[in-house]
């Protein structure tokens, strides 16, 4: 029989008990010099990290993204050349809930990327829609907390919620989504994932356009209904997570066909809605999706604490060759993803393993807290300096993702384009893409959800709501509601199928 290795400390130092703390006599008091259970007392008082203030509730992957198709001629990202294999870690999770929330209640899905590319990291922070909630930073912290719980109670709140989207009409397209038939995907594995900003695209010779980022499942799009996930909520809370990790577990690797639009840099400004706008897709007839790679998930996380809730993914991370746009939230996001992890992992969070960047590192950051890797003595803390240090680069790496605007204070919208409406996008979702049972199944599912505490006068802007997205679901989600509370006979939809159309193909 192999012996065991020495229980030791965490500095390494063996222990002599795994069992009995030391005390004065067999009844006497525990002793204060008992270095190791104080060790452990306090370890297990810090084993938990704080949870992500939004998308608390996930699970993650580790994989491979391998390109498929040519895009050089839009990017010198390396890690979209013709052969390039890189490693990438994914992250999917639910939004509004809590660590110990439900996998199925019904949420837009995080859709979270990071790239260890030759360059650096490359972080692509998603969603499982190509559209948001708000298109101004400066909304965002209040929708997210119109989707948590109530100070008093500590429960959640319909009737908050839709308080916020009915006095935020850009929220109407996300709504249509989430009301929806994909608001609830079967697995993580049956749901598509999208970069949802705009981004830039910077080629080699300089040429410049915008770019949208779309992950198709190659599983197939596949949802659950209401009912279905509402029993899963009580019986398999971690559902998602449970399939994600046994599926990779068994050898079944989900994998994502990687496809972009392209819009040329100068046709932006007089596109027919702004290209920047997080709560509008582009056509797909006006730009063709082009297939890039597919990136498939194989290697399960060895400890979910060090590898997914310790990972962190900031659209910061950005590479040589791929650029930000004047996406707003985009812009916004740039800041505050880096500035949450310094406060909940801490100020070397980009130090832990599953964020290291595998590409060579040259910073002057230096020093703070669980600060594990540093420079040798011999290189200068400082720049510029005379001791050949790092130095930046400006003629290889300069700021070439700029772009063009007016040089103003203002606090507005984006600049209109003609079909800018907010309610546009969303009732063409409805019209164009949803078929009759889809379309019943989005009535019966906000009929639902303003059932359950949504009150005057907020229930009559919910019905002005619906009638601005299509008149005819704005009077059935009226009708619905009148009938549930006793007022007039209801409409009810038929069962759940498949939604297989694509989601900007309408436009």
């Amino acid at each position: 029989m192999t012996t065991p290795k020495p229980t030791t400390n965490n500095a390494g130092v063996p222990v002599p008990s795994d069992e009995h703390s030391l005390t004065a006599g067999a009844q006497g008091p525990i002793l204060l010099h008992d270095h190791y259970l104080i060790e452990k007392m306090a370890q297990f008082n810090r084993e938990r990290v704080p949870e992500r203030v939004v998308h608390a509730k996930g699970s993650g992957a580790f994989g491979t993204f391998e390109v498929t198709g040519d895009i050089s001629k839009y990017t010198r990202a390396a890690v979209f050349q013709p052969g390039a294999t890189t490693e990438v870690l994914a992250r999917f999770s639910t939004v509004a809930g809590e660590q110990g929330s439900p996998d199925t209640w019904r949420d837009p899905r995080g859709f979270a990327l990071k790239f260890y590319t030759t360059e650096g990291n490359w972080d692509m922070v998603g969603n499982n829609t190509p559209v948001f909630f708000v298109r101004d930073p400066l909304k965002f912290q209040d929708f997210i907390r119109s989707q948590k719980r109530m100070p008093d109670s500590g429960l959640r709140d319909n009737n908050m919620q839709w308080d916020f989207w009915t006095l935020s009409p850009e929220s109407a397209h996300q709504v249509t989504w989430l009301m929806g038939d994909r608001g609830i995907p079967k697995s993580f594995r049956h749901m598509d994932g999208f970069g949802s900003h705009t981004y830039q695209f910077i080629a080699a010779d300089g040429t410049k356009s915008w770019v949208k980022f779309h992950f198709k499942t190659d599983q197939g799009i596949e949802y659950l209904t209401q009912d279905k996930a509402d029993e899963l909520a009580g019986t398999s809370p971690d559902h998602h997570r449970q399939d994600l990790f046994g599926s990779i577990r068994n050898g079944d690797f989900p994998s994502w066909t990687v496809k972009v639009q392209i819009m040329p840099y100068d046709e932006a400004e007089n596109y027919r809605f702004n290209p920047f706008d997080l709560t509008k897709v582009w056509s797909q007839k006006d730009y063709p999706l082009i297939e890039v790679g597919r990136m498939t998930l194989n290697r399960n996380p060895e400890n979910f604490h060090a590898q997914i809730e310790q990972s962190s993914f900031e659209p910061s991370n950005l590479v040589p060759g791929i650029g930000v746009s004047p996406d707003k939230m985009l812009l916004g996001r740039i800041f505050s993803y880096a500035d949450a992890h310094r406060y909940r992992i801490g100020t070397n969070y980009a130090q832990l393993p599953v964020n290291r960047a595998k590409a060579e590192i040259n910073s002057y950051s230096k020093e703070g807290a669980m600060n594990i890797h540093y420079n040798s003595a011999d290189t200068p803390v400082y720049a510029p300096n005379s001791y050949n240090g790092p130095a930046a680069d400006s003629n290889r790496y300069g700021d070439d993702g700029a772009w063009d605007f007016e040089p103003r204070f203002v606090r507005t919208d984006y600049v209109q384009h003609p079909e800018d409406g907010d309610f546009v996008q969303a009732g063409q979702l409805v019209r164009e893409v949803m078929d009759d049972d889809a379309r019943d199944r989005l009535v019966d599912n906000i009929v639902g959800h303003a059932l359950n505490g949504v009150t005057e006068p907020v229930l009559l802007r919910v019905f002005e709501y619906w009638r601005n997205v299509d008149p005819e679901i704005g009077k059935k989600v009226e009708e619905g509601v009148r009938a549930g509370q006793g007022e007039t006979a209801p409409t009810t939809g038929a069962g759940a199928v498949d939604d297989p159309a694509d989601e900007a193909a309408r436009v």
